[in-house]
C-alpha cells in the first residue's frame, strides 16, 4: 500500500492555544472560526414553490440532479435554481438566513407559510424524496428504505475525507505534503473500494433500483472515476481498479437527469466530454424552457417573477 514519511518541509510545534493565521490556499480569503453573516444582502426569490441556492460542486450537483430527476417524473414540477458563488455570497443575510452554517446547497419550500428552509444536501434529498413520492427515489419498504438511508448517510460522512481531506491536499493546498496526500489518498483508495464491493453484488448502491442513494454518491465517487474532480487524481489513485464503479458511474452518467443536473449553475458548457455536447449550462435554472433556449444559443431567460426574498 502507501509508505508513510516523517519529512516535511518545515516542522510544526502547535502553541497551547490556536489562534487564526493566514495558511494560504484556493479558500483561504473567505475562511474564518466565526460563523454568520457579514454583508446584508437578501436572497432572489423566483415564480416557483422550490428555491434553490446552491454552486456547482459535487455537494450542489446532488441537488439539481435531485431536482431534475424530479421534472422527468413529474411535468408539471418546476423550481428556481439560483448560483451562488461560494466566494463570499454564502455570507450574506439572506443566506444565512436559509443556512446558518453558510455551506451550499440549501433551499427553501414555499408552499409552507412560513416558507421551510432545508439545509444539507442529504437533508434536502430527503425532504424532496419524500415531499414529491412520485419520483420513487426512496423505498418505503423498511429494509430498502434503511439501505438506501445507511449508503445516502455514508455519504455525507466519507464526502469530508474525500473532498477536505484528499481533494484539498492534493489539489487546494498551497504546498504539497507527503503526509496528508498519503493519509487521504489510502482513505479515498479505501472508500472506493467499499463502494466496489458493493457494487459488485447490486445494479445501484442501495440495490437494483436507482435512488438518493446514488444521487448522493456519484457526483464524489462517480466524479473521480469519470476523471471529473481534481486533475490528474483518476491516474493517481488508479481508479480503473474499481471497475463496479465505473460501470456504475458511467451507468448514473446515462441519464438525462443527471446530465441536466450538472449542468445546473455553470457558467460555460462541459467541452471535455462528447456526451455532454448537447447539453447546454444554465447559470440560472427557472424552467425548462431554458435547456431548449440553452441548445439553441439562446441567452439565458430572465426570472420576470424574480423578487428580492423578505427574511
Amino acid at each position: 500500500f502507501f509508505s508513510f514519511s516523517p519529512r516535511m518541509a518545515q516542522k510544526y510545534v502547535p502553541p497551547r492555544v490556536w489562534q487564526p493565521v493566514e495558511s494560504g490556499g484556493k479558500w483561504a480569503s473567505i475562511n474564518s472560526p466565526v460563523a454568520g453573516a457579514r454583508t446584508e444582502e437578501e436572497l432572489p426569490v423566483g415564480a416557483h414553490p422550490i428555491q434553490l441556492y446552491s454552486f456547482p460542486t459535487p455537494n450542489g450537483n446532488k441537488a439539481t440532479i435531485m431536482l431534475e430527476e424530479l421534472c422527468e417524473a413529474d411535468p408539471a414540477f418546476e423550481y428556481d435554481g439560483w448560483r451562488c458563488p461560494i466566494d463570499g455570497k454564502q455570507f450574506t443575510t439572506g443566506f444565512v438566513a436559509v443556512n446558518p452554517n453558510s455551506k451550499i446547497p440549501c433551499m427553501t419550500d414555499r408552499t409552507t407559510s412560513p416558507p421551510t428552509r432545508v439545509f444539507e444536501s442529504g437533508a434536502i434529498l430527503i425532504y424532496l424524496a419524500e415531499k414529491y413520492p412520485q419520483c420513487n427515489l426512496l423505498p418505503t419498504e423498511p429494509a430498502k428504505r434503511a439501505e438506501c438511508l445507511s449508503w445516502l448517510m455514508w455519504q455525507m460522512g466519507s464526502a469530508p475525507f474525500i473532498g477536505g481531506g484528499f481533494g484539498h491536499f492534493y489539489a487546494y493546498a498551497p504546498e504539497k505534503f507527503e503526509y496528508p496526500i498519503n493519509r487521504y489518498a489510502m482513505e479515498t483508495k479505501r472508500l472506493l473500494d467499499v463502494l466496489d464491493k458493493q457494487l459488485a453484488k447490486t445494479a445501484y448502491v442501495a440495490g437494483d433500483e436507482y435512488t438518493i442513494a446514488d444521487i448522493a454518491i456519484w457526483p464524489w465517487c462517480g466524479g473521480l472515476v469519470l476523471g471529473r474532480l481534481y486533475s490528474g487524481s483518476a491516474e493517481f489513485l488508479s481508479v480503473e481498479e474499481y471497475t463496479n464503479v465505473v460501470r456504475w458511474a458511467r451507468q448514473v452518467d446515462e441519464r438525462p437527469a443527471v446530465r441536466r443536473g450538472r449542468m445546473v449553475n455553470q457558467t460555460e458548457p462541459d467541452t471535455t466530454d462528447a456526451a455532454y455536447a448537447n447539453i447546454p449550462h444554465v447559470e440560472n435554472r427557472h424552467s425548462r424552457d431554458d435547456w431548449t433556449a440553452g441548445a439553441k444559443g439562446a441567452p439565458e431567460g430572465e426570472e420576470p417573477a424574480a423578487k428580492k426574498q423578505k427574511q
